[in-house]
């Protein structure tokens, strides 16, 4: 994980690869125990409850490998990262919203969260991961859980990932709050809000 090297070097519109894969994060690391950890799945639910999933319950969805890129908002790419985890899809499929929800909060521990469409954490590409190139992640790149959303620039996929929950209408996360796009697909360069 600390370079590119022997890497597919394609990259997006407007990226330079990075000779390192540093990650970035405000304040200090959280450590958080697998074992305790939970994603709490809320907001307009279809049952109008709170599912809570730990990773016990989520080892039982299909585990997957999606071999992406990461995507910096400041132009620099780490391609070809191959990340573990479950699907999105099946997450949601575990706990679905009502019809005509479109937006979900991608909520992280500190109060950090991130607005995806349903229809972009849906993809089959679209992990909440727990391990990157075949080994667990390190706290500092997001453990126990992160999102990983390759078609979205970094932003979009928080790590130290604790919520999800579902809107009928557009929210703003830390980084739409603070003039990022609020859609964030890196093949359009959907980098500032005044894009939109």
């Amino acid at each position: 994980m600390t370079g590119p090297q022997g890497r597919d070097q394609e990259l997006p519109p407007g990226q330079r690869l990075a000779q390192v894969w540093r990650p970035s994060f405000y304040g200090r690391v959280p450590r958080l125990d697998a074992d305790s950890w939970e994603l709490r799945v809320t907001g307009a639910t279809r049952d109008g409850g709170v599912t809570v999933l730990d990773w016990e319950r989520l080892a039982e969805l299909p585990d997957v490998e999606v071999s992406a890129g990461m995507h910096c908002v400041d132009r620099r790419s780490i391609p070809g990262l191959l990340w573990g985890g479950v699907r999105f899809a099946d997450v949601v499929a575990l706990a679905p919203p009502e019809a005509g929800v479109e937006h979900v909060v991608l909520a992280a521990v500190r109060g950090y969260s991130s607005v995806v469409l349903l229809e972009d954490l849906v993809r089959p590409d679209s992990l909440l991961a727990n391990r990157v190139d075949g080994e667990p992640l390190t706290p500092e790149h997001g453990w126990p859980a992160r999102a990983v959303l390759p078609h979205l620039y970094g932003f979009k996929g928080p790590k130290w990932v604790v919520e999800l929950a579902y809107h009928h209408r557009r929210q703003e996360g830390w980084w739409e709050s603070h003039g990022y796009h609020p859609r964030g697909r890196v093949d359009q360069e959907e980098r500032w809000a005044h894009q939109e």
